[in-house]
């Protein structure tokens, strides 16, 4: 209890400023912005990400590199409640989930389809073997964790994958939130389809994506919520197998094949 105490006495002005951003941006509440495209909706979370990143110590400078890290760490304590909800709902809808468990399985190999779209982008803008690390997945912990080990943390594959994971912490939030909105007016998916694609490995993007499919079709929100924790559920437990024995050694293979036809200013320096 004491080491409780002063940690919060500490980190005391990362407690203040969630409090009062919390109940600022859930004054907000949801916002809905007419298009001509159709209705994209905004939770109270990306505002509250958005003003969070304001105040690191880039813009406003309002916490230290060490506060700002530290925050970041307690985004998983703050989700536990949100994952411990969904356990609840998974229990209650366990037929549901068996019925679609195929689906859930499959949908990780959906994961490898983005591979195709980033790998040639990243040589065309120059990168080289950064390009592995930053297009076989989305970069998050385990997989950081992964190319490290691999590579070595000074090897280019690890850089990559460390700018992704960089980007990923600071504007991921914000960028699935319109993304989804995006996708949502298309209406050629499923929301449950929807609801399984939020499920991406990371709890807080996650939990932005679901909630705003959730909200364009309430009629399946709570089964959407489901789809996605279990989802991310499943990424974040078959995930690092995907990267080492399917997904690394795939976009490196491409690599290899893209890079002298695509990457060519690349390969040159490369020689």
């Amino acid at each position: 209890m004491e080491r409780v105490s002063a940690f919060v006495g500490k980190y005391w002005k990362i407690y203040l400023v969630a409090a009062v951003l919390c109940a600022v941006c859930d004054r907000i509440g949801t916002v809905r912005v007419n298009t001509p495209i159709g209705t994209f909706t905004f939770f109270s979370l990306l505002f509250t990400t958005v003003i969070a990143g304001l105040l690191g110590q880039d813009i406003l400078k309002v916490f230290t590199v060490e506060e700002s890290e530290t925050a970041g760490a307690l985004v998983l304590v703050v989700l536990a409640p949100f994952m411990a909800k969904m356990g609840v709902s998974a229990g209650a809808n366990l037929s549901k989930l068996v019925a679609v468990s195929p689906a859930l399985i499959l949908q990780e190999f959906g994961n490898l389809g983005t591979i195709f779209l980033s790998l040639p982008l990243a040589l065309l803008l120059g990168l080289k073997r950064e390009s592995i690390g930053a297009c076989y997945s989305i970069n998050r912990d385990a997989n950081l964790g992964l190319t490290t080990d691999i590579y070595g943390p000074d090897a280019p594959e690890t850089k990559g994958t460390f700018s992704v994971y960089v980007v990923g912490s600071i504007i991921g939030t914000v960028f699935i939130s319109l993304l989804v909105n995006f996708v949502i007016q298309l209406d050629v998916f499923h929301p449950l389809a929807l609801g399984m694609a939020s499920g991406i490995g990371s709890g807080a993007m996650m939990s932005a994506a679901s909630a705003t499919v959730a909200e364009a079709y309430p009629e399946f929100g709570e089964q959407v919520l489901l789809m996605g924790s279990m989802s991310d559920m499943l990424t974040g437990a078959t995930g690092i197998y995907m990267g080492t024995f399917i997904s690394l050694p795939l976009t490196t293979k491409l690599y290899q094949w893209m890079s002298p036809r695509i990457g060519k200013r690349a390969a040159k320096e490369e020689k």
